[in-house]
């Protein structure tokens, strides 16, 4: 037996040493943890709960590369629970009864609790994620789940409202540099700055991607500084001159042709950005970001549009996604633009921030419950749909903020029709407004006709 401990322990040992070096910095402390700094920094509230020992059931949501096996090896050397680690990408419905049944045995016998870690939760159909439900719901199992996916979506809503949502943030530049720094101190080797600038560019946040091509650049490197021509090849592409600074320019400049109704720029940006090796995630949550700022209800269907091909970026990948990511390009530099959705949440917030904070009106208040009407909650409320064009004038703020005006549609596209009946509803009208007819343009509507630009980008 002693001959068998001292065999593992060795094998572990080489296995460590062969391991990725993503694999070999992974933290084994939360004071080693880079990031998420509101969520294990000190004080932060999963940072008590894990140091207490006292985590209850939890899913870590965030992109790939955030933290969250990490998170959960820490949980595992801090706990006194029995910690099981399981992937949903290849356990199923028995693997989970049996470390339940295990969980029950060991409970009884030494009265000691079990963790049970299922990376990539969302991967459980709804009859797996059923088969956890019991275990957890009566305390026998602490779940941590780890998914990339919106929980929301993909985890059964019981299983949800019994864990803790963790959200994990993409790392900063700032931040990513930090990993940077210490694997290339791991490995006694060094980098040039425009090296460096180009890992932190390409990763998106995401610290594995980073110290993966780390780890190609200084095999290529050899005994010399890592150059930005390692990083280069280590991505098996050419970089477009992406120095420290050109990251973000190559983005803004992609933002500025899309919002400049130049889809002939905007497709030339995509191409030089996918060949330089930039995450095609990445340009497609720019895509996603910018049917809303710039575009809006001008255009209502760009943001399904650009939401299609984020989806598209996940579901089908690259190369192919590269003719989606281009369809979105074309479609939002095309539509009419408008900046005023922006515009009206700015202004709202300002109200938000600075207006005294005044109570929910009586008729807004829930009144659904017994003996809500003997207080007054929802008395003089008016039912909209209970009038003959379904709009009925009354008032839906505090008296604080109450006639302050947010949303101003533009005349541009499909804005212009919500103009015109937003116009007859604030004049106290009630018929509903004309659509234009077949074939004619909105009112407004211009080929290549922009709003003021957001000055985000």
């Amino acid at each position: 037996m002693a001959g068998e401990d001292l065999f593992s322990g060795a094998a572990a040992d080489r296995i460590a040493q062969r391991a990725p070096l993503a694999a070999r910095m992974r933290p084994h402390s939360l004071d080693e943890i880079i990031g998420q700094s509101h969520l294990v920094g000190p004080g932060a509230p999963l940072r008590a709960l894990i140091e207490a020992d006292r985590l209850t059931s939890a899913i870590l949501w965030g992109p790939p590369g955030t933290g969250k096996t990490t998170l959960a090896s820490v949980v595992a050397t801090a706990t006194s629970k029995r910690f099981v680690p399981l992937s949903a990408v290849t356990a199923g419905v028995k693997d989970v009864r049996e470390v339940v049944e295990a969980a029950r045995q060991l409970l009884g016998e030494q009265g000691r609790g079990t963790i049970l870690f299922l990376d990539e939760v969302h991967r459980f159909n709804r009859s797996q994620q059923d088969a956890l439900l019991p275990s957890v719901e009566e305390g026998l199992l602490v779940l941590i789940g780890a998914t990339t996916e919106n929980p929301f979506f993909q985890v059964n809503a019981p299983l949800l409202s019994r864990s803790t949502l963790w959200r994990l943030e993409p790392l900063s530049d700032q931040e990513l540099a930090q990993v940077v720094a210490r694997g290339l101190a791991a490995e006694g080797a060094s980098a040039e700055p425009d090296a460096v600038a180009a890992l932190v560019g390409l990763a998106d946040g995401d610290a594995r991607a980073v110290l993966t091509t780390l780890e190609v650049a200084l095999a290529l490197a050899g005994d010399r500084p890592v150059t930005l021509g390692d990083v280069e090849s280590a991505r098996n592409t050419r970089l477009q001159h992406y120095g420290e600074d050109d990251h973000y320019d190559q983005v803004s400049a992609f933002i500025k042709s899309i919002r400049g109704s130049d889809p002939d720029a905007g497709l030339y940006w995509l191409a030089r950005m996918l060949e330089s090796g930039e995450d095609a995630r990445f340009i497609a949550r720019r895509l996603v970001i910018l049917a809303s700022e710039d575009v809006g209800e001008a255009d209502p269907l760009a943001l399904v549009v650009a939401d299609a091909a984020a989806r598209a970026v996940e579901f089908v990948g690259l190369p192919e996604a590269q003719l989606n990511l281009a369809q979105a390009v074309v479609h939002l530099a095309c539509a009419p633009k408008s900046n005023r959705v922006t515009v009206a949440l700015g202004l709202a917030q300002r109200d938000v921030r600075e207006a005294p904070r005044g109570d929910v009106p009586g008729h807004l208040r829930d009144a659904h419950y017994r003996s809500a009407s003997t207080i007054g909650h929802g008395q003089g409320y008016e039912y909209p749909h209970d009038h003959p064009d379904g709009f009925v004038a009354q008032e839906y703020r505090p008296a604080t903020v109450a006639g302050n005006r947010y949303y101003e549609p533009s005349e541009h596209g499909h804005e212009a029709i919500v103009a015109e009946r937003l116009r007859r509803w604030r004049d106290g009208g009630t018929d509903s407004p004309k659509s234009p007819a077949a074939g004619e343009d909105p009112p407004g509507q211009g080929a290549k006709g922009t709003e003021d630009s957001s000055p985000t980008d």
